[in-house]
Parts: C-alpha cells; structure tokens; sequence
C-alpha cells in the first residue's frame, strides 16, 4: 500500500488538534474514517504515530517526523498547483520576506525592476531572522532580504547570494555635528543611535569601537531603520547606519554624513531555498 493524499491529510488534523473528535469536524468525517485512516497510515509506516493521555493524542518520536514531511509535502503541494496555473492568472505573486531592521531604501532598490507591473503583485512581510527563514523553508516565501545570512550549519538548503554592501557612517542634523572632530571625539562625546545588539549592524560597530577602544554613549538602541532614521531627523543622537538609509535626507541637506566608519560595512543578501519551481520572476531580480 503506497502513501496518499488522505492517509497524511487525516494524520496531519489529528496532530495538530490532539483530538479524534475535532479533527473529524474539521475535516467533515466520521469519526471512525479518521482512526482508520491512522491506522492504515502507521500499518504502512510501521509505527505508532501517537500515544494516547487520557483524551489527547500526543505525537510520539516517529510522529513528529512523520508531521514534518507531512507539512513539507503540503507544501509543495501548494506551490505546485500555485506555479502551474499562474499563467492563468491576471497577476503572478512574489512573496518577499525582509529582516525587520533592513533599509526600506535598499528593499525598494531591489524591487524596483517588478514594481509597477501590471502582470506582477509583490507581497511584503517582514520579521526576525529565525521567522523569515523557517517560512522560507516551508515554502510560504520566495526569498528573504536580509543582513544576516543563514546560519552555516542550517539543515535546509538555503541559497545565498550576496546582493550588494555599503559602508556605515556617522549621520546625524547639522546642529549635532556643529565643528570639526575626529571620529573617536564624535563617538566618545555625542549621544549614538545604534542598532539592538545581536544585530550584524550592532554587532560591527561594537566591534570597531573595542578596536578603537571607544565607550559610547547610546541614547537609543532600535531593532528598525525607519525609526533609526526618524531618531536621526529629530538630532536624538549621532546615528551609525548605511547612508542609504538616509538617502532623501543626505540629498536635501536635513542630515549630515560626517564620516564613514573605518573597517565596517554591512552587507545585504537574497536568500532562495531550492525548489523544484523557483518563482520564475527571481529570474528578473538577480
């Protein structure tokens, strides 16, 4: 007996209800046609895929990797009868996924060669890192814009493609920055606007300024670069960011790049999964 559609639909309800009983409403059956098709499931597999406490039915060790390869299977599912009948559709969907505190100005530049299309809807989400690539991995999005890349010992097969970097700088109004100072002056003596720390942007400038042996002192510490950004425009403090994030500002002279930090870049990645249908308008972005 081969493995099908309802054997992993039926087991799929009941793991995730923990109950016969809701499982068979939600799936509009007996309840007797979902125990058999358990059964049916673990004869084939030949093992327990649950155990039974009180009135719950808990996972047992097989039955949570049967779930797993049940969720993936869905999934490419999903993608499959998604992929073959875009072409029928007025739209096709990109969805994006983008670390919460990457540059709005730099997502925008990536995106530009889609946006206004008439053939083409791009859909936004953003979130932390661990988020944006476990729905990368289960298929739910095309590519994660990013400044931290997976990391190395992750067991999906993530690819990884390095999209540009930029040098990081001083920014802050023309008030704050009134007369000429060295570098370690300015960090040493202006209130800094940083990135939170386990950012790979926190993460650089804290490393240059042990190099440098410098102790700022930080008026705000934001997971977002529009509020970075914002913070910057309101002279809060000297905010250490890509001027890219602050490009609009830089031309009309409301902020000022003072320096670019010596040694520190951040650097922006597309990160894909392999799949048997990549979303074909990636083709057009990298």
């Amino acid at each position: 007996m081969e493995l099908n559609y309802h054997h992993l639909r039926y087991f799929q309800a009941v793991a995730i209800e923990g109950n016969l009983t809701r499982a068979a409403e939600i799936l509009n059956v007996s309840q007797s046609a979902v125990s058999t098709q358990i059964r049916l499931l673990e004869d084939r597999l030949g093992q327990q895929l649950f155990e039974r406490r009180g009135r719950a039915l808990l996972l047992t060790e097989a039955g949570r990797i049967a779930l797993d390869y049940a969720n993936s299977i869905f999934a490419s599912g999903d993608e499959l009868v998604a992929t073959l009948q875009a072409s029928g559709h007025q739209r096709q969907a990109l969805r994006v996924g983008s670390l919460a505190t990457l540059s709005r100005n730099f997502q925008l530049q990536f995106l530009r060669p889609l946006l206004g299309r008439s053939d083409v809807e791009v859909i936004l989400r953003s979130g932390s890192a661990g988020e944006l690539f476990n729905a990368l991995a289960d298929l739910h999005l095309d590519v994660v814009l990013t400044n931290q890349p997976p990391p190395p010992d992750t067991l999906n097969s993530f690819i990884v493609r390095r999209l540009d970097e930029q040098g990081v700088s001083l920014i802050a109004t023309p008030a704050l920055l009134a007369g000429a100072r060295p570098i370690a002056q300015l960090i040493a003596e202006t209130p800094m606007i940083l990135a939170t720390p386990g950012s790979a942007l926190r993460m650089g400038f804290d490393a240059m300024a042990d190099r440098l042996g410098l102790r700022p002192q930080i008026a705000a510490e934001v997971d977002d670069m529009a509020m970075m950004r914002l913070l910057a425009r309101e002279g809060v403090g000297l905010a250490a960011i890509p001027p890219i994030v602050v490009r609009d500002e830089l031309a009309s002279g409301e902020l000022v790049e003072c320096a670019e930090l010596p040694g520190f870049v951040e650097s922006f990645y597309g990160v894909t999964v392999e799949r048997k249908f990549p979303n074909p308008l990636l083709q057009t972005l990298f």
